[in-house]
């Protein structure tokens, strides 16, 4: 947890990896920005979550993405939005929203069936089989 400091508004960041930095093949970059623009789509929209949203985007590794919200959230808290963004993005059927010249700047660049299968993959592998060891980032050793 963060503090904003034009504001001093609490903010936690999560880091959400899909693919194990150094060691697995990292995502294409159209998978993860059609990831990026249902995600962001599917934040947007959320019910409880919209209004605390700060940011969702990918990684520059492309290993992963970044969530930021507004608060002090845990990681058992933010893990059912997680999986709720990630079943979206899996079951995504038809246009993926903003890619049009109009509202994005590399709108040819998207890949829905690869953005499925990553996320189909993430769901399955790691937020449905999720553990106490990878809810956290490891304490640091003094």
């Amino acid at each position: 947890v963060d503090r904003d400091p034009a504001t001093g508004a609490a903010v936690t960041t999560f880091d959400l990896r899909l693919t194990t930095p150094n060691t697995e093949p990292v995502m294409n970059t159209a998978e993860c920005h059609t990831i990026e623009h249902l995600g962001a789509t599917f934040l947007r929209n959320h019910a409880e979550w919209s209004s605390r949203i700060v940011y969702f985007g990918p990684m520059g590794c492309r290993t992963g993405f970044y969530l930021v919200v507004f608060g002090e959230v845990t990681s058992e808290e933010i893990l059912p939005l997680v999986r709720e963004l990630f079943e979206f993005v899996a079951g995504f059927e038809g246009e993926v929203p903003g890619a049009a010249p109009q509202d994005c700047g590399n709108y040819l660049l998207h890949d829905l069936p690869m953005a499925k299968w990553e996320s189909a993959k993430y769901l399955h592998e790691v937020l449905e089989q999720m553990t106490e060891e990878n809810m956290n980032y490891p304490e640091k050793a003094e």
